[in-house]
């Protein structure tokens, strides 16, 4: 399921879902109407001209230089509002060669103005260097911050317009939708640039085996995960080099089953090549065992052949076909196409209608889908084959939490709590009941029983990283104990150096600590374990972000405020 519980993080809202980290304010006011997501696309000042100078020319010499420099500016106001921008850039010139060095703020105003009406004649390396004047003089000039900021995007500079617009949100205290938008914009620009680069050469790494061994678990139909069978495996009361030791050298296959059981993942997708390669008897469970070991480490590229040849064996085992059909369909829907992806589930769903695994995982696609309704009718089918699937259950029930909850509807959120009741009374051995209950009471800021539900995650899975993340970021948004809440992530971290959640989530709090360095190298380590190029874009938008503030701490001593 989606990480949403993060915005829950110590009371504070985050923009996390949308790439960046910024630390909204708190007991944010009301937007005031016209200001908060008004259009920054008007000069600044009266658009008439001064009292009593109507008509008269700007250099009129019975006054100042900075009147006549002020007369300039109204004059090009009023062209400004009639649409003639080549005028009012010619009043707007002379406002600038009139006005006296010393008076800053006027002069800023003026080159503001200027950029406003280049804006207009979409001149953007003249929009950009007269805001760079304007910000030269008043560093802290919103207006101009962010018209550069528009115009940098235009002229494809996202670097430095997602630097503008940082500071502009934080100059407005995180108040304005509309540079709250660019920056979010930008931020997934970054990501999804940085990411089709670098997912292509990233080192491939296997998973813990933690996450291997849960993900198996989530299989119930799944064949290429189930024990050797009597006969396959080696017989200890053998000869280490008689019978046993002929058959595992004649089948890769069964090598490769024998290094799961060892937990020596790194040997799979190597044995099974030698099944593959010589044509064996297991070449259809070879492929997808290879196939879904490449998955395991983000090789999708590898994947999707050897997940092709078998769904097109029609001789192989329905299951291995269908198990493949799945595997390929949550492939697909990792890289966004949920239309291939929903294809490979109804299909697998057509060649072997009992298989729970279809039901249960096109479930979960149902809800990524946010079509709880037919998730749930997916969960029923699943259990209805299935009685006995704890999971299935588990996260049937989350399903029609979440819809309540979002729909704020109690009573359907009270129905969906009292379910969670029955499901870890009747399934007291289920880590997942007591972590998905726990995430609805801590919607629900019921944090005591959502604290004893994940200890008793813990103590069904103590090696399980991911718990330790959830229980941590509890800790702050319960008690706000700070130092609690990392030293269970740091825990996480430690159970499992491979949990890219513990590394983002250290890096998510982190920024709101100020400490922008720490951050930024959070991130990276998780950018390294990335499982998907959507994952990784996901990280680039949270690490540009944290490397942006470092920027505008630098240049403008702008910080926003930290825990």
């Amino acid at each position: 399921f989606p990480r949403w519980q993060l915005a829950l993080l110590v009371g504070t809202p985050i923009v996390l879902g949308v790439g960046a980290v910024y630390l909204w304010k708190r007991n944010k006011t009301k937007n005031t109407p016209g200001k908060s997501n008004g259009e920054r696309t008007t000069p600044e000042g009266s658009a008439n001209p001064v009292q009593g100078q109507e008509g008269a020319r700007c250099e009129q010499e019975d006054m100042s230089p900075l009147d006549r420099a002020q007369g300039a500016k109204n004059k090009g106001n009023k062209y400004f509002k009639a649409g003639k921008y080549e005028q009012a850039i010619h009043c707007y010139t002379e406002a600038i060669g009139l006005c006296p060095r010393e008076n800053q703020t006027d002069l800023s105003t003026f080159y503001q103005n200027r950029a406003a009406a280049y804006e207009q004649q979409m001149k953007w390396p003249e929009v950009v260097q007269d805001c760079t004047q304007a910000v030269v003089i008043n560093p802290r000039y919103i207006k101009a911050l962010f018209r550069r900021a528009k115009a940098l995007e235009r002229l494809d500079n996202k670097k430095e317009c997602l630097e503008d617009v940082t500071a502009v949100c934080i100059l407005e205290s995180f108040q304005n939708q509309q540079s709250m938008l660019l920056a979010d914009k930008v931020l997934k620009l970054l990501g999804k640039e940085k990411a089709k680069d670098q997912y292509k050469n990233r080192d491939l790494l296997m998973p813990s085996p933690q996450f291997i061994k849960s993900y198996f678990s989530s299989f119930t139909d799944d064949i290429i995960s189930q024990p050797l069978q009597k006969g396959e495996k080696k017989d200890e009361d053998k000869d280490n080099e008689g019978e046993a030791a002929e058959v595992t050298e004649s089948s890769g296959y069964l090598k490769a089953k024998q290094y799961m059981e060892e937990e020596n993942y790194d040997k799979i997708i190597s044995e099974c090549t030698k099944e593959v390669e010589s044509e064996g008897r297991y070449t259809a469970e070879a492929l997808l065992l290879r196939a879904t070991f490449y998955l395991l480490i983000g090789n999708a590229t590898g994947a999707q052949p050897d997940l092709d040849r078998v769904i097109n064996m029609e001789d192989a085992n329905v299951k291995l076909r269908a198990n493949a059909l799945i595997k390929r369909g949550s492939m697909y829907m990792q890289q966004q196409q949920p239309m291939m992806s929903t294809q490979d589930f109804n299909m697998a769903a057509e060649i072997d209608t009992r298989n729970a695994d279809v039901y249960h995982h096109r479930g979960q696609l149902k809800i990524l889908l946010d079509q709880v309704e037919e998730a749930v009718g997916d969960f029923d089918e699943c259990i209805l084959l299935r009685p006995d699937s704890a999971l299935a259950q588990a996260q049937k029930c989350f399903a029609l939490y979440r819809q309540a909850y979002t729909g704020n509807s109690q009573s359907q959120v009270q129905t969906a709590m009292d379910g969670f009741e029955d499901i870890t009374r009747r399934f007291p051995k289920c880590a997942e009941g007591y972590a998905l209950y726990a995430q609805a009471l801590t919607d629900q800021q019921q944090f005591g029983k959502a604290d004893e539900m994940y200890n008793k995650c813990i103590d069904l899975e103590p090696d399980n990283a991911t718990t330790y993340v959830h229980k941590g970021l509890l800790q702050l948004q319960w008690k706000q104990d700070l130092d609690l809440g990392l030293d269970l992530i740091s825990k996480a971290i430690e159970i499992d150096n491979k949990c890219d959640f513990a590394y983002e989530t250290m890096g998510t709090i982190e920024v709101q600590r100020g400490n922008l360095e720490k951050a930024i190298d959070m991130f990276n380590k998780a950018i390294n374990l990335a499982k998907s190029e959507m994952e990784m874009a996901h990280l680039y938008s949270l690490c540009d972000a944290a490397y942006a503030q470092t920027e505008v701490a630098r240049k403008y001593g702008l910080k926003p405020p930290t825990l």
